[in-house]
């Protein structure tokens, strides 16, 4: 029988017995409670969960940038493949006007006009014929014209500030003179494109595009109708969009969208006169307006600036600029003293030396009209072999045919007048 000795130690009972070679194996550290009957995931499974999370939410973003993106470029538009994906970004992705807004502070900021430079060596050629006024500034035998634009230079370009005309004679004068000047002694490269339209030899009408005015009571053809090309003389853009500051525009007595009190209004009587005024009259026009069109603050007042222009370019009082560029093409319109309209487009333009050409020109109350590269266009109209349309100012992102097709953004037409009241011909 074997027996402990003395120097042998107790045996712990606690303890189970174990190999002599075993290790001893320490039960594992818990950094907090466990519940019971539930395993802690590892991290690993933690961070695949993650990752599935994240790519299927990348993958619905994808999915929703893919479908909504496609949706908007299959629309019909007339604009280009690069300004209609901008559009999108501006419209439909989130923060995207100011992505948008960075990205071309970058561009226009690089390429802003500079003040100096180069002395134009001529002025591009606009209108048909001979300038309108001789060298003693008498006017045409058969129409009352405007009086030649004063050169701002000491020694104008030939033909600068000269009036010509474009276009088939009404009643013995021409309805539509056309001129160039350089407006601006700071920067000579820059040129100031203007047209005069006679009212007693014009009648105009306003026509919403495919997708301005937003709610058009009436959306026609959105481009000049077929069955009136043969008297047409000329066409020009309109104002900002009635989302920049609800602006609103009627035709025929049908409002397309509510005018806004305050706004400057483009109005065509039924009558034949034309006016700018500061809206007061409700929504509708009523029944003595054939159309009428706002856009923003008057520029001009009874031939003063309006004092609160400013060349913030982020005032939204007066349009934001593509990139918060101060200078832009800005088109805009005016009336002079005998209640013709004028209509000036031009590049490097703030809304303050807007204003100035547009008073310099001759108008007394005036308006700023659309602005930035893509949207102004003024076009005439040849009659001789076929309707030939031609732009007068440069404008590489428009066509001269931009209002024989339909266009997404509405427009004024210029035609030799018919008998009777105005009204907006839609056929």
């Amino acid at each position: 029988m074997t027996g402990l000795r003395r120097s042998d130690p107790a045996p712990d009972l606690r303890d189970p017995p174990r190999a002599a070679d075993s290790p001893r194996v320490s039960a594992p550290l818990h950094r907090g409670p466990v519940r019971p009957g539930k395993r802690r995931e590892p991290p690993r499974s933690r961070w695949r969960r993650r990752r599935f999370w994240i790519a299927a939410a990348v993958l619905a973003v994808l999915v929703w940038a893919l479908t909504s993106y496609t949706a908007w470029m299959l629309r019909p538009s007339s604009v280009s493949f690069r300004v209609n994906s901008v559009e999108w970004i501006r419209h439909k992705v989130p923060l995207g006007n100011w992505i948008m807004d960075e990205i071309e502070n970058v561009y226009y900021s690089a390429n802003a006009p500079k003040k100096g430079g180069p002395q134009l060596k001529r002025l591009p050629a606009v209108g048909v014929g001979q300038p309108g006024h001789n060298s003693t500034g008498q006017a045409h035998k058969h129409s009352v014209w405007p009086p030649p634009i004063k050169p701002v230079y000491a020694h104008p370009l030939p033909g600068e500030g000269l009036w010509k005309p474009t276009g088939p004679k009404v009643d013995g004068g021409p309805p539509v003179l056309v001129s160039t000047f350089r407006p601006d002694v700071e920067y000579p490269s820059i040129v100031a494109y203007v047209a005069w339209f006679d009212h007693t030899r014009t009648q105009i009408g306003y026509y919403p595009g495919r997708y301005e005015p937003p709610n058009a009571a009436v959306r026609g053809p959105m481009m000049v109708p077929e069955d009136q090309r043969w008297r047409l003389l000329a066409t020009f853009n309109a104002g900002f969009t009635y989302t920049d500051i609800n602006n609103g525009s009627t035709d025929n007595g049908h409002v397309n969208e509510p005018l806004a009190d305050g706004n400057a209004t483009l109005v065509g009587y039924r009558d034949g006169r034309i006016a700018i005024v500061k809206w007061s009259g409700g929504p509708n026009a009523g029944p003595d307006v054939a159309w009428a069109r706002q856009s923003l603050a008057p520029i001009v007042w009874d031939g003063r600036l309006n004092p609160s222009l400013d060349d913030n370019p982020d005032s939204p009082q007066w349009g934001y600029s593509l990139g918060h560029a101060t200078r832009v093409w800005r088109t805009g319109v005016g009336i002079d003293r005998r209640g013709n309209l004028i209509f000036v487009a031009a590049d490097g333009q703030t809304v303050i030396t807007l204003a100035k050409i547009l008073q310099h020109v001759g108008a007394v109350q005036a308006m700023q009209f659309d602005i930035n590269p893509e949207w102004h266009t003024l076009i005439t109209y040849t009659h001789a072999h076929g309707l030939v349309p031609r732009l007068v100012e440069p404008q590489s992102q428009q066509s001269p045919t931009r209002y024989l097709v339909p266009d997404d953004r509405d427009f004024f037409a210029v035609y030799q007048p018919l008998p009777g009241p105005v009204t907006v011909p839609f056929k």
